[in-house]
């Protein structure tokens, strides 16, 4: 089932070893098909370098396993709780990339003082609160962290990152732009205090990055 939306699921896993965004089996990606609602995902445990498309495991957005040999990632309920609430999002990725989880550790925001997150995130990437993993607890704190942010992805208190998209590859590179603004926030506030841009500007940075930017 879902031949090439399995092989794109698949494929995109490699982006995030390649980034640093994961340590060992930790992360995963979920990409929802617009046609009938089902979801691939990562198998739970399974090593990046191992992942093929035959191993992924597509499930209902209830998270019933539909196809697939493994078991499915343990955030998978936290993913279709998402999918079920947000009926724009289309790709979902989980990370524990390491700037980034670093707030999510003392439970702070990522501000937004670069020109590229005024671009990518329209403001801050919100942090919101704990909860354990296996459940749809975490989903329902992803959703109401990110529901009335302009930011596609957030952090969770002790945890990591979650990001979305309306497409898994959307989600990715939020997930690697959420690390790489991280990094460069992280970095500033150990030389200083970091200037500030003025909110108005971060509005028309995001109005052009997302309606004018690109081809």
């Amino acid at each position: 089932m879902l031949e090439k939306l399995r092989k794109e699921v698949c494929d995109l896993h490699a982006k995030l070893p390649e980034n640093n965004l994961v340590a060992w089996t930790s992360g995963n990606i979920s990409g929802r098909d617009p046609e009938t609602g089902l979801v691939v995902i990562k198998p739970s445990g399974v090593k990046f370098e191992d992942l093929t498309p035959e191993k992924m495991v597509v499930v209902n957005v209830d998270g019933e396993i539909i196809e697939g040999d493994y078991k499915a990632s343990s955030d998978t309920a936290s993913h279709c709780y998402i999918y079920r609430h947000i009926p724009d999002v289309m790709g979902i990725v989980h990370t524990h990339s390491r700037y980034a989880t670093a707030f999510a550790v003392v439970g702070k925001e990522i501000p937004c003082l670069t020109t590229a997150m005024g671009d990518e995130f329209g403001g801050p990437i919100p942090c919101g609160g704990f909860a354990l993993i296996g459940g749809e607890e975490i989903g329902e704190v992803v959703v109401e962290t990110i529901k009335d942010s302009r930011s596609p992805s957030c952090i969770l208190q002790s945890h990591g990152v979650f990001a979305t998209g309306e497409s898994a590859e959307k989600a990715v590179k939020a997930a690697i732009m959420t690390e790489d603004n991280a990094a460069i926030v992280f970095t500033a506030l150990q030389l200083g205090t970091p200037l500030t841009i003025d909110p108005a500007d971060i509005d028309k940075l995001y109005d052009r990055y997302q309606n004018v930017y690109g081809q």
